[in-house]
């Protein structure tokens, strides 16, 4: 039995709904896979690596990206990958 994973919300609820976690798919093959890259510095070369990692393993990767870090990803941009991926990665790096 899978262990509770606690997520941290960085926003600055004062009192935080409870979220469960979407079951993740038993393999990769055949599935759309979005990356999201929140423009942070050096995020493309980790997502450029996964990319990688995943079409290795049967995934089809769609790019996406934020106009900026600092704000949440447009509405457009998340309907956008909800309808065309079944799953997806946001990633950043420093």
């Amino acid at each position: 039995m899978t262990e509770p994973v606690t997520v941290l919300d960085p926003t600055s609820e004062a009192a935080p709904g409870q979220r469960s976690l979407n079951p993740r798919p038993a393999e990769l093959e055949g599935l759309t896979v979005g990356l999201l890259d929140i423009s942070k510095p050096k995020g493309a070369v980790f997502l450029d690596r996964l990319e990688e990692r995943l079409t290795t393993q049967g995934a089809m990767v769609r790019r996406y990206a934020k106009p900026t870090f600092t704000k949440p990803a447009p509405v457009d941009l998340r309907h956008e990958i909800a309808t065309q991926c079944d799953a997806v990665i946001e990633a950043l790096a420093d």
